[in-house]
């Protein structure tokens, strides 16, 4: 089944590929009524939990570059184990917190504990996965997380129904329980450390002088900052600003997880041949083809903007099926071995100071009209698509074509 999906063959890996699926499904429960549980379980308002949440993310923004280098040093399983314990740890210290200094204090432990994650997780999946099959691996992976988010998104809209401190408390544990049941299955998963590595040369000077690699980064905050939109931007823009009903948001989310559940391996497949960097191009046409979608919207009436803002849907869909496996893979392939803990913590840190800025600015655009957040985003997307071509002449992994079987990449 997995294979006619476009999707690699598990082999060995099931154990790992079970863990992430139960870690996705948890963090799927919590992520919708995370605001939701701090107002329902503590005295605390809604600006003093977003306060909470965000002064969290930037204490623990330093913590990706610290991570890589403990990647490099120990090894990816290790950290890996380390950040799932943390997370569960924090989220059992969520059914207990009462205060602003509590919620900020644990939501560090969990910011820090989810870095760890990223900043381990693409080692090990270029680890087990040939140079041929990483845009599979990434691809196929990407599609289970999104799948195990929608199931506990599903599992927490319950919650949201009842509306007890009972259900909210209920959610927690249960991402806590995931965390504890993903950290055993991932025990028996190897180390994919090589030995060796501390003897070969190379420091944070080496990465930081990489300019190509510099280059990428760039091209991933162009490529992650628009992946914010779907969660902080289009629901408050399609229910506040086009005043479409609530339902509408579902059914964006429905859609964006099925198209990448049961199409990205198809798209992987379909891109075999293209090279990367042109791949890179045709994601940022999406995004701006889905924004001017979306901007059309708004002068519509309100049955007609419903049908479009789900078309836009599917438009903006189209980039992460193509942008996220290619980024992916080429951070990997761009990347030495023993240095790729480093290397890959730049990405991460790409995605932590999206994930930081997207909130806010979003707000202050969404807040000046329907227009300016539309505009804004061509403008990124021009921008992004300039870098691509930048780094198809500056990157030799960018000027590679993409690839979905085991076979050796160039240096």
């Amino acid at each position: 089944m997995l294979q006619r999906l476009g999707f690699p063959s598990l082999g060995s890996h099931r154990r790992f590929v079970t863990a992430i699926g139960v870690d996705a499904v948890g963090s799927g429960v919590f992520m919708p009524v995370s605001m939701l549980y701090f107002l329902a379980v503590t005295p605390l308002s809604l600006v003093q939990v977003g306060a909470a949440i965000s002064a969290a993310s930037l204490v623990a923004l330093p913590a990706g570059p610290a991570i890589g280098a403990l990647v490099d040093r120990l090894g990816a399983k290790r950290v890996l184990l380390a950040g799932n314990a943390m997370q569960a740890a924090g989220f059992v210290a969520y059914l207990f917190v009462e205060s602003f200094a509590a919620v900020l204090v644990w939501t560090v432990l969990v910011t820090v504990g989810r870095t760890a994650f990223w900043g381990s997780y693409g080692n090990i999946v270029a680890a087990i996965a040939q140079p041929g099959e990483r845009e599979r691996w990434f691809g196929f992976l990407g599609a289970l997380r999104n799948v195990g988010f929608a199931l506990g998104g599903l599992a927490s809209g319950v919650a949201i129904a009842i509306g007890t401190d009972l259900a909210f408390a209920t959610v927690v544990a249960v991402n806590a329980a995931s965390y504890v049941l993903a950290f055993c299955l991932l025990l028996a998963v190897p180390d994919v450390h090589p030995a060796g590595h501390a003897h070969l040369p190379g420091t944070w000077a080496t990465v930081l002088r990489d300019r190509p690699y510099r280059l990428l980064v760039v091209a991933q905050v162009g490529y992650s900052l628009p992946m914010m939109v779907l969660n902080f931007a289009l629901p408050v823009y399609v229910v506040t600003l086009l005043g479409l009903p609530g339902w509408i948001t579902g059914v964006v989310f429905t859609v964006n997880c099925a198209m990448v559940g049961l199409g990205q391996g198809l798209v992987v497949t379909g891109l075999t041949g293209r090279l990367r960097y042109r791949v890179l191009l045709a994601a940022q046409a999406a995004f701006a083809a889905s924004y001017l979608v979306f901007l059309g919207a708004a002068s519509l009436p309100v049955v007609l903007a419903s049908v479009v803002v789900v078309l836009g849907t599917v438009v903006y869909t189209l980039d992460e099926l193509m942008g996220g496996p290619v980024l992916g893979a080429l951070a990997a392939d761009a990347s030495p071995e023993h240095l790729r803990g480093r290397y890959l913590s730049m990405i991460q840190l790409a995605w932590n100071l999206s994930s930081t800025v997207a909130p806010l600015l979003f707000a202050w655009l969404l807040g000046a009209g329907t227009s300016p957040l539309w505009l804004v985003m061509l403008v990124v997307a021009a921008a992004a698509s300039l870098v691509a071509v930048r780094l198809g002449s500056v990157l030799a992994q960018a000027g590679q074509p993409v690839t979905n079987r085991a076979e050796p990449v160039a240096a």
